[in-house]
């Protein structure tokens, strides 16, 4: 009888070694994991430091860029309206000059013998 209870402590006391063990690794490795970690925080901090000033540096061409391009944008717009009134007035042009054309064109035989 104490030689079974012996025998079974021994047991529970190697399988208890055994996960003592795997915690030690896995503590270990989650060490290492985490130093990895905060060496790329480190890493990521120091070239992303510079990063606000570009972004407000890029934000401020942008702004600039914008309003050089305002007047563009203005001539563009009146310079379309110049070319529709030129267009509508092409149109008109051709409709009231030559009304019978049309006509004309379409009355004359397309083969002749």
């Amino acid at each position: 009888m104490v030689v079974t209870i012996v025998i079974i402590n021994v047991l529970i006391a190697l399988i208890l070694l055994y996960i003592a063990r795997r915690v030690w690794l896995l503590r270990q490795k989650l060490q290492r994991l985490n130093n990895k970690l905060i060496a790329i925080n480190r890493s990521t901090g120091a070239a992303l430091a510079g990063t606000p000033n570009a972004i407000y540096k890029g934000q401020m061409g942008i702004y600039q860029l914008k309003q050089r391009n305002e007047p563009l944008q203005i001539q563009i717009q009146r310079v379309r309206q110049v070319l529709s009134l030129l267009s509508i007035g092409q149109q008109a042009w051709q409709r009231f000059s030559f009304p019978n054309t049309a006509f004309i064109r379409r009355q004359t035989p397309r083969f002749r013998k």
